[in-house]
């Protein structure tokens, strides 16, 4: 049986398109609203990172696991 991803490497470029379309729809129509800790916790998240862009941790150091770093974030560094 084939996998999706490859019956997506199968379609063309604008079935692609309509594709990721129909999936964005079909999120939005399911998605959930926030909850009033989770938006706080978002804007407290977007502040610290305005007050001080360079303390971010990239994506490739979470993959990697660097606990030195997540460990000082996760308790407030």
């Amino acid at each position: 049986m084939a996998t999706l991803p490859g019956n997506i490497s199968s379609l063309s470029d604008a079935e692609k398109f309509e594709l990721l379309d129909a999936l964005w729809e079909n999120l939005e129509a399911h998605a959930s609203t926030l909850s009033a800790e989770q938006a706080e916790e978002l804007d407290r998240r977007v502040a610290a990172y305005e007050r001080d862009p360079s303390a971010v941790i990239t994506w490739e150091q979470v993959k990697a696991g660097q606990p030195r770093r997540l460990a000082s974030v996760a308790v407030g560094g």
